[in-house]
């Protein structure tokens, strides 16, 4: 078998364990609304009071959803195969740990995107136009891959307790959301504010968004997107390289 049949297959394999995610773990009713919710309500507590457009608003609507989206289930998804003694019958199979990791992630990110409509939608009907809707396409895209990547690291401690991997997930997921220049734009932080945010792949993505429906950012277009693939690159490849050390430890 040629190597472009051997990707292909393994493609193949990755989309099926995507599929296997989401019919399991992302179509329960208590996921999906948590992935609307959560991110709405926390916005809302930081954004009522304030006096500001719905226009400059949605942008920081669309960032927290996304990220919370892509995270909330990437973190768990081994730990409870693990519980469950899944896991096993998935390694025993004629497929990678890269290609198991690789469909978990797909499943977050297309969890994401599916979620992400909602805020957009709630845009348009409330009259923000996208001024840059491929941009904004490219950015969603990027970020869900990223955003999901950066889950599957919480993921790869070999323990078959989901809610320990929720907790570390947790530490690190709420201080990255207060510090991305979500609920302050990144022109009205402190210096220190600013180096803080450079930090977290979400304020690139929440430039991004203000950018394609705002018309106004930050940080040059080019420099938001090239930051946000590096991040999504170095978060996938430690990813697999962690969850390969720890994989034959869950058995």
């Amino acid at each position: 078998m040629t190597t472009n049949l051997v990707y292909l297959e393994q493609l193949r394999r990755s989309l099926v364990i995507a599929k296997k995610d989401l019919r399991i773990y992302y179509s329960k009713a208590p996921v999906v609304l948590g992935g609307l919710l959560i991110p709405a309500f926390l916005f809302l507590a930081f954004s009522i009071g304030k006096d500001v457009s719905l226009k400059a608003l949605v942008p920081g609507l669309l960032g927290i959803t996304v990220f919370a989206a892509s995270t909330s289930l990437t973190p768990v998804v081994a730990p409870w195969e693990t519980m469950s003694r899944t896991l096993e019958r998935l390694i025993s199979c004629p497929i990678s740990t890269s290609t198991i990791i690789f469909g978990d992630m797909l499943a977050s990110c297309m969890f994401g995107l599916a979620i992400c409509v909602i805020p957009i939608l709630v845009g348009v009907v409330t009259g923000v136009s996208i001024t840059y809707p491929l941009v904004l396409a490219v950015a969603i895209l990027l970020a869900t891959l990223c955003f999901s990547s950066l889950g599957l690291m919480f993921s790869s401690p070999p323990t078959g307790m989901p809610q320990s991997a929720q907790m570390l997930s947790a530490v690190v997921r709420f201080p990255l959301i207060f510090i991305s220049g979500i609920f302050t734009p990144l022109a009205e932080m402190a210096t220190w504010g600013r180096g803080l945010a450079a930090i977290s792949p979400l304020t690139y993505f929440t430039d991004l968004a203000r950018h394609c429906l705002e018309g106004i950012s930050y940080h040059p277009l080019w420099l938001d997107l090239l930051v946000l693939l590096i991040f999504t690159v170095l978060f996938l490849v430690v990813a697999m390289k962690l969850h390969e050390r720890s994989m034959l430890k869950r058995l």
